[in-house]
C-alpha cells in the first residue's frame, strides 16, 4: 500500500468516496439536504498549500482517502492553529487492515512538520465505529454538538 498527494486525476475516485461518506453518515445526520449533495470542494483541497489531500492505493487502485486543512482556533483557544481531519474513507473490501489508522498517521505527520501541535476532527456522537477508531488513535471526545429540532 502506498499514501500519496491526491492529483486532480483522482478526482473521480474521490468523488465516489465522497458520495460513499454521505451515504455512510446519512443516518447519524437527520438535518442533511436531499441527495445530491457535496461536503467538500476537493478541487480546493487538492490545491491549497494549507491542505493535504491524501489517497492510499494499492497497485494504482485508490482504496482510502483523507485530508488535514490548517484552520485557525477561534480567540480564546489555543493554540492559533490546528489541523482538521476529515474525508477519512476506506473501501469496505480494504477496512479492518489499519488502512485508516496509516492515513490518519500520515496526516499527522503532515500537521507536525508546519509545527500544529493540535489536531481535530468531528465525529456523530453516535457513529461508535468511527469513535473507536479515533479512540485507537489517541483522540478524545472534546465538546459535543447538541441539536433540536422543533418540527420532529
Amino acid at each position: 500500500m502506498e499514501i500519496r498527494e491526491a492529483k486532480i486525476e483522482d478526482l473521480d475516485s474521490l468523488k465516489l468516496f465522497e458520495q460513499e461518506v454521505i451515504k455512510y453518515e446519512r443516518p447519524f445526520a437527520p438535518n442533511l439536504k436531499n441527495d445530491p449533495i457535496q461536503y467538500y470542494d476537493l478541487v480546493d483541497l487538492i490545491e491549497r498549500e494549507d491542505a493535504r489531500i491524501i489517497a492510499a492505493t494499492i497497485d494504482g487502485e485508490i482504496i482510502g482517502s483523507g485530508y488535514a486543512l490548517i484552520k485557525n482556533s477561534e480567540r480564546h483557544k489555543k493554540p492559533k492553529q490546528y489541523a482538521y481531519l476529515g474525508f477519512m474513507y476506506v473501501l469496505p473490501k480494504f477496512r479492518g487492515k489499519g488502512i485508516n489508522g496509516k492515513i490518519i498517521d500520515n496526516l499527522i505527520n503532515w500537521a507536525k512538520e508546519r509545527n500544529l501541535t493540535e489536531i481535530q476532527l468531528d465525529v456523530y456522537a453516535n457513529n461508535e465505529s468511527a469513535l473507536n477508531a479515533y479512540k485507537k488513535r489517541s483522540f478524545k471526545p472534546d465538546l459535543l454538538k447538541m441539536r433540536f429540532n422543533t418540527e420532529e
